[in-house]
């Protein structure tokens, strides 16, 4: 593959997980002016529906993708050294699934009962 058609596929990551996430924040924030919970139970009866942890995770897999899409780019335009650029990419990639876990174990924890 070529460098041209690498770039084409982050850009296009990176817009298609920007309009994800701009539709999951539109439509949830309607949902919450709508129906604004009035308790914690309610918002995590509600955030604890499989369709709204689904959307959840997809909404944090989205912003975890535009993050290293975004980061990579910034690494790879102003680290030039291949050492440090290198070290660079594993620290945010740890980073980066570290969080994914991190939100992961939240939104399983969401689904059990008290």
């Amino acid at each position: 593959m070529s460098r041209r058609a690498s770039g084409l596929r982050a850009w296009l990551w990176q817009r298609l997980s920007a309009i994800y996430m701009v539709l999951y924040l539109v439509v949830a924030g309607g949902a919450l002016l709508l129906w604004p919970p009035v308790s914690f139970d309610d918002w995590r009866a509600s955030v604890a529906t499989p369709l709204a942890s689904v959307t959840t995770a997809l909404f944090f897999g989205s912003l975890l993708m535009h993050a290293w899409v975004g980061a990579r780019d910034v690494l790879i335009d102003y680290v030039r050294p291949f050492a440090p650029r290198l070290l660079l990419f594993v620290l945010l990639g740890l980073m980066l699934i570290g969080s994914g876990l991190w939100i992961l174990k939240i939104l399983y924890f969401l689904q059990m009962d008290g």
